[in-house]
Parts: structure tokens; C-alpha cells; sequence
């Protein structure tokens, strides 16, 4: 355990932790209800066509398991058209109904599982973090990713620990083509298919403008010949809906964001 992380945790009168089901958000419940007890500690997770439902089982599956006091609702976000219309700070508009689906929930203060590493990067959900009061204890004990999974294995959390990272499901569609739940459940179906099918270490099934891109990290891409592109980009264009059906689908190198086109403001 994080000497300054169990202080912090401890120093705490009560809490509720935002857990989304990846390695981050987890470690965090974990730390806070072994740390906290589960009178003083809450654990809240949002239901959504964003959140994949193994996301959601293995949730369910740990509060089970140890105890968790756990509070599932609907952030209700698909009823923001900000949301939907997916402009490129759509974080925002989605962490502004999540914090505050959970705040009217919850009478705790909420933590989240923000890590030093998200500093780095665009994140818009930030700014709705900062308005509703989030506490970010991973930030605040200076703990970077490789600092999560370290705890998350010093504590027992095994499989957890390994999980890759994989933001919500919208993440995958470019900046200013609209969200919905129909694309969503696709891009999940499709990157289930490539995953039982390559075995790759990073799959994101990305829909833009020009068609579906799969992009794969590059041992996973290197390996996939020619043949074989065109039988699984059949695969895949049957689970796509009727909107993307005549899409193109290419293969390309993984980058992160790459969804996110645009000015940022």
C-alpha cells in the first residue's frame, strides 16, 4: 500500500468512488473499502450503451465479492443532445451528467480513479470533475498508471490488474458524427469479434466519416495477411447496423484519441 494514498483514504470521513470497471477506478474501490470499511465507503456505477456490460459485471462481481456497498444507476447522458451531437469535448458533457447523476445520489463526496498519466492527455471530463467537487486520490498521492496496477497487484487484484486500457464505447466515434446506442452495441460486437479472432493486445473498432477502421496494435496487424483482412472485414460488416452497412472497412495501426478531430477548446 501507498503510505500517502492509505493517509489520504484514512483522513477520509466518508466517500463514494466512481468505478467505470477498468483497473483504475477498481484499485481505487478496492483501497477505499479496505482502508475506509464499507460504512464510510460507497461505490457508485453508471449503466449506459457506453459502458460495456462486462464492465458492469465485473463491477458487480467484485462488490460481491468483498463487501462493497454498491449503488448502480443510469447517468442518463444519451438525454443530453450535447452529448449526442458528440462535439470534440464530448467528455464533458458526459462527466457533467455522470458526477451529477451520482451527486443526487449520494450525499458522499466522490473520488474518482484519475491517475497522474490523464494529466497528460485531452480531458475534458476534468473540467466536470472540477465542478462537482471530485477528489482525485491517485493525483493527489503523485501515483502514475504503472503505479495503479502495482498496487492493484500488491493487493490482490490479479486480473484486474492486467486489464488494457479501453475508454467508454464512444470514444471510438469521430468528433461530430452523432451518438447512438445502435453504434455503440456494434462497435462492442466488432471488437469482441476481432479479439476472438486475432487475439490482439489493443483493438478499437473506430467509425469515421471515410468508413470503420479497425486499429490493432502492430504485432496483431503485421500478423493479419491479406486473406485473412478480407473474410473478418465480412465478419464484420454483417454485425454493423443498417447506417454503416456500406461503409468501407480498412485495418490500421492503433493510435490513442484518434477518434478526437478537431479544434479543442
Amino acid at each position: 500500500m501507498n503510505a500517502r494514498l492509505e493517509a489520504l483514504l484514512g483522513g477520509l470521513d466518508r466517500a463514494a468512488v466512481a468505478v467505470s470497471g477498468g483497473v483504475d477506478s477498481m484499485t481505487l474501490a478496492a483501497l477505499a473499502h479496505r482502508v475506509m470499511g464499507g460504512e464510510r465507503a460507497a461505490m457508485i456505477h453508471a449503466v449506459s450503451p457506453a459502458v460495456p456490460p462486462e464492465a458492469t459485471e465485473r463491477v458487480r462481481a467484485h462488490a460481491a465479492r468483498e463487501g462493497w456497498r454498491l449503488k448502480v444507476l443510469d447517468a442518463g447522458e444519451f438525454a443530453d443532445p450535447d452529448y449526442r451531437r458528440n462535439p470534440v469535448n464530448r467528455c464533458y458533457f458526459c462527466k457533467t451528467n455522470l458526477y451529477g447523476a451520482m451527486s443526487r445520489a449520494t450525499a458522499h463526496p466522490l473520488l474518482s480513479g484519475t491517475n497522474l498519466d490523464d494529466l497528460g492527455e485531452y480531458r475534458p471530463g476534468l473540467d466536470a470533475a472540477r465542478e462537482h467537487g471530485v477528489r482525485h486520490p491517485f493525483v493527489e498521492a503523485e501515483i502514475d498508471k504503472a503505479g495503479v496496477r502495482a498496487l492493484a497487484r500488491a493487493i490482490g487484484l490479479g486480473e484486474v490488474s492486467e486489464l488494457p486500457s479501453s475508454p467508454c464505447l464512444s470514444s471510438r466515434v469521430e468528433t461530430l458524427i452523432a451518438i447512438d446506442p445502435e453504434t455503440l452495441r456494434a462497435i462492442h460486437a466488432v471488437e469482441r469479434l476481432v479479439g476472438d479472432r486475432l487475439g490482439p493486445q489493443t483493438v478499437r473498432c473506430r467509425v469515421r466519416r471515410a468508413g470503420v477502421v479497425i486499429e490493432l496494435d502492430s504485432g496483431a496487424l503485421a500478423a493479419l495477411a491479406s486473406p485473412a483482412r478480407a473474410s473478418l472485414a465480412q465478419e464484420i460488416a454483417a454485425l454493423l447496423p443498417a447506417s454503416l452497412r456500406e461503409s468501407e472497412i480498412g485495418f490500421a495501426g492503433y493510435r490513442n484519441g484518434s477518434a478526437f478531430v478537431g479544434a479543442r477548446p
